[in-house]
């Protein structure tokens, strides 16, 4: 185990000890583990998000590589990739960045069983191309396009969108900019969107962490760290409260939504709202279940873990086949699925060396009881 590992585990396991009194308090717990099984491969094409339907349809996001592209969306029937919602919205095409998917990234199914789509438009690591930015909403029973979200009222200049939820009560969108440290809150009947939280230390990623993963600093050519702000995000059943936090940072943040929509808060107001949920590692993406559970991936240990509504911290599955497990979906026949991106195999964290173990893979593991 190198230096800097050692330094982070025992700074995550000093830091358990001393957490805030407005949020539950982790306590780690093993339970037994269940088996993961391979539900499709896709050889070079690199999975990121995923999306399942109440139907148990199986929707996957891959990034606009210039080595290994034919979709940036696509549903899996029988183990195989097709098109999705057509074949005209995934052309090779950036001219009609509005009337294509330029780098499709997180992908969300919502309780009335819409899909959404979101695109950063920002292919191969490239800065975004402004008129690409853009939230689909796709009706899974049609499997027509609705509606587009364009984010005009934002600084598409430098916003960096990664991840969304979606309360189809309230009808708003909850967003993670990493590109700006903030949380974007859309009203999804007017289209008008708000900037929350930005730069806070809720969202902001720890300057002085360094993600390591299987021995090795997760760094570029330059021997730049992989560094992200906030990043995952997970919006309970029950609309209450989202979930956030930026990968190279060690806590787990949550805060009801009923203080995201005030918008008579001022920013340091809403920010005294922000609840320490616990010291949880690294971790990617996230998802919460019907019962409450919020699952985590977590890329240095290889495995998923979960917070249980009063405040466990458990392991659902260890296995050495999550290489950065990355976006998560879950089934109404009980299943949690899982995409293992290898981001930090790729040849941007190797010096140029593709060290990824293909093909990529898609996984399922069953629910805890």
């Amino acid at each position: 185990m190198q230096i800097n590992q050692l330094k982070n585990r025992l700074k995550i396991g000093l830091l358990s000890l001393l957490l805030p009194l407005n949020g539950p308090s982790l306590m780690a717990q093993s339970t037994a583990t269940p088996t993961l099984e391979t539900i499709a491969e896709f050889g070079k094409h690199q999975p990121i998000g995923l999306g399942v339907s109440q139907e148990n349809r199986i929707f996957v996001t891959f990034p606009k590589n210039p080595d290994a592209y034919d979709y940036g969306l696509a549903e899996i029937i029988k183990g195989e990739r097709r098109p999705y919602p057509n074949a005209e919205w995934n052309k090779w095409d950036s001219l009609k960045a509005q009337t294509r998917f330029i780098n499709v990234q997180a992908l969300f199914v919502d309780q009335t069983n819409t899909l959404w789509v979101l695109d950063p438009a920002s292919p191969a690591g490239q800065r975004a191309i402004p008129e690409g930015i853009k939230l689909v909403k796709i009706n899974l029973e049609t499997n027509q396009i609705e509606k587009v979200y364009r984010f005009t009222d934002l600084p598409r200049e430098r916003t960096a969108l990664n991840d969304v939820q979606v309360d189809s009560r309230q009808q708003v969108a909850y967003l993670s900019d990493p590109g700006r440290a903030a949380i974007v809150v859309l009203d999804l009947n007017s289209g008008m969107s708000r900037t929350v939280l930005e730069n806070d230390k809720s969202t902001k990623a720890d300057p002085n962490f360094v993600l390591t993963i299987e021995g090795k600093e997760v760094r570029d050519s330059r021997s730049n760290p992989f560094r992200s702000n906030v990043n995952g995000i997970a919006l309970t059943h029950d609309f209450r409260y989202l979930y956030f936090r930026p990968i190279t940072q060690t806590k787990l943040y949550r805060i009801e939504t009923k203080y995201l929509t005030d918008t008579g808060l001022s920013p340091a107001e809403l920010a005294s709202h922000v609840e320490v949920v616990g010291e949880t590692g690294v971790s990617h993406g996230m998802i919460a279940d019907k019962v409450g559970n919020v699952y985590l991936t977590d890329s240095p240990d290889k495995s998923i873990r979960y917070v249980t509504p009063d405040g466990q911290l458990k392991t659902l599955v260890q296995d050495d086949r999550l290489l950065w497990p990355d976006s998560f979906g879950i089934s109404t026949d009980g299943y949690l699925y899982v995409t293992a991106a290898q981001i930090q195999r790729t040849r941007r964290y190797n010096n140029g060396t593709d060290r990824v173990d293909y093909p990529f893979r898609l996984y399922r593991v069953k629910l805890p009881d």
